[in-house]
């Protein structure tokens, strides 16, 4: 297949996009920032150029751009979190529009954040969207994403959080246990909607080439855990204790508003990857640990 992938240098696309070529796949990636002959300039904010041209005769295309969200929510990062998501996407559905044949496929990222807090409710693709601002930043981006239709067969992508030692925010939760004062966030009841990185990429391939995956899929492992529960695992993985709980109060300090969400939780299940066949190498949190730290 030929493929696209927008925001293809990161944590996640740099994986999935060796993980593609290796399937052999022709993969180009949309970057600000090109330093490879497979990858292309483009401006996710800016109008339509050259870079559409990369659209043509294009079997799917994978949209990852996005600035992070484990960050301080200042006012201005707010808005580059909106406009790295919303306003891209847009873009990128327009360039996709504006060739010969629009390309068949679109898997888009978003993320669990669009449920909202919601305790320790079951969640699954079928649960609506929910309040504040990752949950109205996530209905936003996804509309962008499904005017790609009805030509497209567009899947959205909802992300728990993304397991790995060389990026995403594993590296920040494991820094307190490396230094002896690991513990839970806040209560330690809110629920940890988690996928290791291996998974994660195998549940986009997989969902690549299963014509049946449209709309929603939760991209998260079938057993979400506690923040007590995964300070344990991640204690035990690290050889650390896990009994220094960081205080709710704490978090807002340093974190802000993105502090609510980490206290919050959500218990995120993958109804539709299950009801599909997708198989899980790390099913668990602990199995995904151990594999992440051996």
């Amino acid at each position: 297949m030929r493929i696209v992938v927008a925001g293809g240098t990161g944590f996640l696309g740099s994986a999935l996009v060796t993980a593609l070529q290796r399937d052999g796949h022709a993969v180009t990636v949309l970057t600000r920032r090109p330093n490879a002959s497979h990858h292309a300039r483009w401006d996710p904010a800016g109008a339509l150029s050259t870079w559409a041209q990369t659209l043509e005769d294009v079997d799917a295309v994978i949209n990852l751009a996005g600035a992070p969200i484990n960050h301080r929510w200042t006012a201005a990062h707010k808005r580059a979190m909106w406009n790295s998501r919303v306003t891209a996407t847009r873009t990128l559905v327009a360039a996709m529009k504006s060739v010969r044949r629009i390309p068949p496929t679109l898997l888009n990222a978003s993320a669990v954040g669009v449920y909202g807090p919601r305790g320790d409710e079951p969640i699954t693709e079928e649960s609506g969207s929910g309040s504040g601002f990752l949950a109205g930043l996530g209905a936003a981006w996804e509309k962008e994403a499904m005017a790609a239709g009805p030509h497209a067969r567009t899947v959205l992508l909802r992300s728990g959080v993304i397991l790995d030692r060389d990026g995403g925010a594993l590296p920040q939760m494991a820094l307190p246990f490396r230094l002896f004062v690991g513990g839970p966030l806040g209560s330690g009841t809110q629920y940890i909607s988690w996928i290791h990185r291996n998974d994660w990429v195998s549940m986009v391939r997989w969902a690549l080439m299963t014509t049946a995956v449209a709309g929603p899929l939760n991209a998260t492992a079938p057993n979400p855990v506690t923040s007590a529960e995964f300070a344990r695992a991640l204690g035990k993985a690290l050889h650390r204790p896990a009994i220094m709980p960081t205080p709710a109060f704490a978090l807002k300090l340093v974190l802000g508003e993105m502090a609510d969400v980490l206290l919050a939780g959500q218990r995120v299940f993958p109804e539709k990857a299950h009801a599909l066949g997708f198989e899980f190498q790390y099913p668990t949190v602990e199995s995904a640990l151990r594999a992440i730290y051996p």
